[in-house]
């Protein structure tokens, strides 16, 4: 498959579960273009907006710590080759490859929809989750500023958020989220999984580079923001090596704790990342893989409830033991931030004061 620019996958692939055909070329003068000098047209990025009635999505699943979350975004620009999100694309009869990335949808009236949602009177107070499916400050949030809306509703609310992100857009808000943390309403996750800026380029095209990435960790810890470090995901034969200088630089930084995932592969996201080894890392890709399958039991993924974050066999314990023992040399994880629900008062205004 050839390079794209600054984007992660290599292609645009289908959906056997959704029978999405391969995309056409659009028929304008970019396409036209690639035909006259050779060059493969520059993929530009569009933002459709979307009408949910409601905001708030619910889990039951063992394997995560919430109960509720909110996506603000469909899609995600970061371009992340590993990413789990990429199927919910075909949902949209669009394809979780090139289109996930460079085909987004932005939910401007998330922040409505969440007042309305806290201010029923059947509305029961958990952690809600912000970046789970994809991040809530991926580069159009600079532009929509959703997540900072919501967080707005929240921190009026003192209704506690979890934050997970790659991306240092979150200092932004640090206006809000400090205060927050204060009260014990608010942590933040940065996800960091590389520290070869080479690598994470191809791996996260868009995102922001690692380091600055630890830098954003240090400003969230100096605000007072309980911070996490997520390695996630590891990936055997690319990124694996770096597990003690990633905690170690976590901790530097400031980060109380720490955690990984060894990389998933659900769906459509298999062949994209097998098409992805091929083009930028030939010499390991079949390495890779076969670590891979070894920490899943055989298949490229594996869904199970209980095994699917942590992997399974003797690559798997190797990494749990290499992980644990870099935390307790760098002190990380010694407690554990517990969020509070007990402040939540809902929301006022016309729906607010019905009840």
């Amino acid at each position: 498959m050839p390079k794209i620019a600054a984007r992660g996958a290599t292609h645009n692939a289908t959906s056997r579960r959704f029978a999405l055909p391969e995309r056409e070329a659009d028929g304008d003068w970019l396409d036209a273009r690639s035909l006259v000098d050779g060059a493969p047209p520059p993929l530009r990025t569009s933002v459709t907006v979307l009408t949910p009635r409601t905001i708030l999505t619910r889990n039951s699943s063992p394997d995560v710590p919430f109960s509720q979350s909110i996506n603000a975004y469909a899609g995600c620009e970061h371009g992340c080759i590993y990413c789990f999100a990429r199927p919910t694309h075909a949902y949209h009869d669009l394809s979780p490859g090139l289109d996930f990335e460079s085909r987004l949808f932005a939910k401007p009236d998330a922040a409505a929809l969440l007042r309305a949602e806290l201010a029923k009177p059947g509305y029961r107070v958990a952690p809600i989750a912000l970046g789970t499916n994809t991040d809530p400050y991926q580069p159009i949030e600079g532009e929509w500023r959703i997540t900072r809306s919501i967080l707005e509703v929240l921190a009026e609310t003192d209704h506690p958020v979890a934050i997970t992100t790659k991306s240092d857009r979150v200092v932004r808000d640090i206006d809000i989220l400090a205060p927050m943390a204060a009260k014990g309403l608010a942590t933040v996750c940065v996800s960091v999984t590389s520290l070869d800026a080479k690598v994470a380029r191809t791996v996260e095209p868009r995102a922001p580079t690692p380091e600055r990435r630890l830098a954003a960790v240090a400003k969230l810890a100096a605000a007072g923001i309980p911070t996490y470090v997520s390695i996630a995901p590891v990936i055997p034969a690319i990124t694996d090596h770096e597990i003690e200088h990633l905690v170690a630089r976590a901790a530097e930084a400031g980060a109380r704790h720490a955690f990984f995932i060894p990389v998933r592969l659900p769906h459509e996201v298999a062949p994209l990342f097998r098409a992805w080894l091929d083009t930028h890392f030939p010499d390991r890709a079949g390495k890779a893989m076969a670590i891979i399958r070894s920490l899943r039991g055989g298949r490229d993924n594996d869904p199970d409830f209980f095994t699917r974050m942590k992997g399974q066999g003797p690559w798997a314990d190797l990494l749990r033991v290499r992980f644990h023992r870099a935390c307790r040399r760098h002190g990380l994880n010694l407690d554990r931030p517990m969020l509070d629900t007990s402040r939540f008062r809902p929301p006022k205004g016309p729906q607010g004061e019905l009840f």
